[in-house]
């Protein structure tokens, strides 16, 4: 089992919630989160006076998919989140050693 960590920007997440369900992905966890990369924010004008936004805010998804669908998670994540501009997000792969649903006990790829 592999974790899918996705970095996107929030007006992408119901696109690629839906384009995820479609390729049989029934569950994701979602947050929001702040950060900067190559962005580097931006500055803003609040009342006349200027100041600069270091975290841009960004949503976070967790997906622990089998082995066998994480190249098509990632593709479609990627195809569906990219915009073509700066601060398109970034996606992270993790090995998941074990998974254990709680209100059955079910282990491993059934828990998922």
């Amino acid at each position: 089992m592999k974790k899918i960590e996705a970095i996107i920007k929030p007006f992408k997440l119901d696109e690629v919630r839906e384009a995820l369900s479609e390729i049989g992905i029934m569950g994701m966890t979602a947050t929001e989160v702040k950060g900067f990369g190559r962005q580097k924010g931006h500055t803003e004008l609040y009342r006349g006076a200027e100041y600069i936004v270091d975290f841009l805010p960004k949503i976070k998804l967790d997906i622990v998919v089998s082995d066998k669908m994480v190249d098509k998670v990632v593709e479609t994540i990627t195809k569906t989140a990219q915009t073509g501009k700066i601060g398109d997000g970034k996606i992270f792969i993790m090995n998941v050693e074990e998974a254990i649903r709680i209100r059955t006990g079910e282990k491993g790829d059934t828990a998922v």
